[in-house]
């Protein structure tokens, strides 16, 4: 994990002040550092992906024992042995997906809640499915708290997608199958985009993101990642 002398100090001195404004404050100026020194430097361009970055408190969706690095270049542990992705890849995938303000997303792998909120900041209606209850409920309880009302939570197995929801303008998996789940491809709108980690557990994995035209799937690989395997119908395929 990489994070830059200026922010190591300051991530110090959260907890040590006693008072949540200038706790609050510390976390502002580590959001900034963040986004300028991991996510523009990593070559995310779009304003408002980057403006969501800012403003979106990651340090509440990780457990107390992390807060002090939720700012920290690299993924942490949220519980029930799942984790919260890399900034940059957060970022990263939230811009392949080219979203406008109307449009309606899938997600798959609430986790901790942090990349729904992100969406949130984005378009009005996001749908995430989490596999694992526990996680689920706290997300829930976490996104409510923190006003994101357009965030729509299902506790069960996204393989099949959120049918009733459907048909999606983008759908972002953040779990890995080892092929991309038909019912998904299904739910996407002509012209709508997905970005999906493929790959068998264990192994390096490749980002792809999918575009439907003219009821085609065009694929393009751009990234290897390490995602959690994407558990319940998947590992039966």
């Amino acid at each position: 994990m990489r994070l830059s002398p200026l922010a190591v100090a300051m991530s110090m001195l959260i907890g040590a002040t006693g008072c949540r404004a200038e706790d609050d404050a510390v976390f502002t100026q580590l959001r900034e550092a963040m986004v300028r020194e991991q996510i523009e430097a990593g070559g995310v361009k779009d304003p408002k992906v980057l403006a969501a970055m800012r403003k979106v408190p990651r340090h509440e969706f990780v457990p107390a024992a992390w807060r002090n690095r939720a700012y920290d270049d690299g993924p942490l542990p949220i519980g029930e042995n799942q984790t919260i992705s890399q900034p940059y890849i957060v970022a990263f995938m939230t811009e392949q997906l080219a979203l406008k303000p109307g449009e309606r997303v899938l997600e798959i792998g609430t986790g901790s809640g942090y990349q729904a909120a992100i969406l949130a900041e984005l378009v009005k209606d996001v749908y995430t499915i989490e596999i694992v209850e526990p996680l689920g409920k706290r997300a829930t309880e976490t996104l409510k708290r923190l006003g994101y009302a357009g965030v729509h939570v299902r506790i069960g197995d996204g393989y099949q997608g959120w049918p009733e929801a459907a048909p999606f303008h983008a759908i972002i998996v953040t779990c890995a199958p080892d092929a991309v789940p038909k019912p998904l491809t299904d739910q996407l709108a002509e012209g709508g985009r997905m970005v999906i980690p493929v790959g068998e557990s264990g192994d390096v994995q490749q980002l792809v993101v999918l575009r439907k035209e003219n009821g085609k799937l065009v694929t393009k690989r751009t990234l290897p990642v390490r995602f959690v395997p994407m558990t319940g119908e998947a590992e039966k395929r």
